[in-house]
């Protein structure tokens, strides 16, 4: 049985997008000839699309901003955490001129050398705050000048301010009952060692607390605290 058919030509029905292919679509039209059947057929190709250079590779300038402005973030709640902490063990005595400390008075205010010695009477010991704080005897002299000496108050046995007692002329410590004479040296137990010695100068007319380092003058030995 003889049989002829005629196919017509494809022509493209749709033309489609996916990602980043181009799919393009053919659809033979089928044609019925002696009970002969022409199924359809597609034909998918994707063409690969270029993405320029300059948007791939990130701006330089905007990743070196970013970095920055990250690190600002970073280093300013980190500054306001470390700096408070970091006060926290700097001795509240240190600042003073010098290698010294200002002295200052009960209040907190500095000590002019001539109105404390005005206000203060011959053989007077009165507290004041001396390095790093601790609590300091500044001396009055019999001829009404200021000792070049200050004692530290704090007692060498368990660490109690001792007070000055001017009736006795010593420093009795009431904790345990150690006693130090009007310049600070041990006389009773149970402390072992006598007070601590400071150097006391005037700068710009104020009294100045410095380390005492020498010789102790009231044994001719090496200061303990030194």
């Amino acid at each position: 049985m003889a049989s002829s058919s005629t196919l017509f030509g494809a022509s493209p029905s749709q033309l489609c997008f996916a990602k980043n292919c181009v799919i393009s679509r053919s659809l033979a039209n089928p044609t019925r000839t002696n009970s002969f059947k022409y199924v359809s057929h597609q034909r998918i190709r994707c063409q690969a699309t270029s993405v320029p250079a300059d948007d791939r590779v990130p701006d330089m300038e905007k990743r070196q901003l970013m970095n920055l402005l990250l690190l600002g973030a970073v280093s300013l709640p980190t500054a306001a955490m470390v700096v408070p902490y970091a006060a926290f063990f700097v001795p509240p005595g240190s600042g003073g001129a010098g290698s010294g400390t200002i002295a200052k008075d009960a209040l907190g205010n500095d000590i002019f050398a001539n109105v404390w010695v005005k206000n203060h009477g011959p053989g007077d010991r009165t507290l004041t705050q001396g390095l790093k704080g601790d609590p300091t005897y500044l001396v009055i002299e019999k001829d009404r000048t200021l000792a070049p000496y200050g004692l530290n108050a704090v007692c060498t046995h368990l660490g109690c301010v001792v007070p000055w007692n001017a009736a006795e002329n010593k420093f009795i410590c009431p904790c345990h009952g150690s006693q130090y004479n009007n310049q600070g040296t041990v006389v009773r137990g149970p402390a072992p060692l006598s007070l601590a010695l400071v150097h006391v100068d005037v700068d710009d007319g104020k009294v100045l607390f410095v380390p005492w380092v020498e010789t102790d003058f009231r044994n001719d030995e090496a200061p303990w605290w030194a």
